[in-house]
């Protein structure tokens, strides 16, 4: 996996952004940019974890877009399984994988819990792990990095 970090420049974003996650085909996913998050979360339907292989794989579906009948099948290595506590004080053993994410004009590798997060308002978290050294968090704006991209780049690791 490469990452397309040109300078050490920390750059603002708002607290929602909207995503992209090349890897896994999701060519637009609006995300909360959750700073009290460690780790960034997915939420994901039919989730499979596939041991039979010699790298475990993951197997799940996205609705990348709230309220939408859009469903995005997606296939991952697992890296772990990790226990996660919410912010209710909830733990829970989640699968991890890592995906490269496109904030703006930048891509780079992170790692993604994938869950339930139905309740939510957001399908995705972007924890300050994945922001380290890359982005700060304006809390009173939102969508500073660009608009929802265009669903015309679905094709995958592009």
């Amino acid at each position: 996996m490469t990452a397309d970090h040109q300078n050490n420049e920390v750059r603002t974003a708002g607290w929602r952004e909207w995503l992209v996650l090349p890897e896994l085909g999701i060519a637009a996913i609006k995300a909360k940019l959750d700073t009290g998050a460690r780790t960034s979360a997915l939420h994901t339907h039919s989730l499979d974890i596939d041991t039979d292989k010699e790298t475990p794989e993951v197997h799940f579906s996205v609705h990348p877009v709230h309220g939408s009948r859009e469903l995005v099948d997606c296939r991952a290595a697992l890296l772990e399984e990790r226990w996660v506590t919410d912010s209710g004080g909830h733990r829970e053993l989640r699968p991890v994988i890592e995906t490269l994410v496109q904030v703006g004009q930048e891509r780079w590798p992170i790692e993604l819990t994938l869950t339930k997060r139905e309740t939510m308002r957001f399908h995705m978290l972007l924890g300050r792990t994945a922001m380290n050294g890359r982005l700060q968090v304006d809390p009173a704006r939102s969508y500073v990095l660009g608009r929802r991209p265009s669903h015309r780049s679905r094709e995958r690791g592009t």
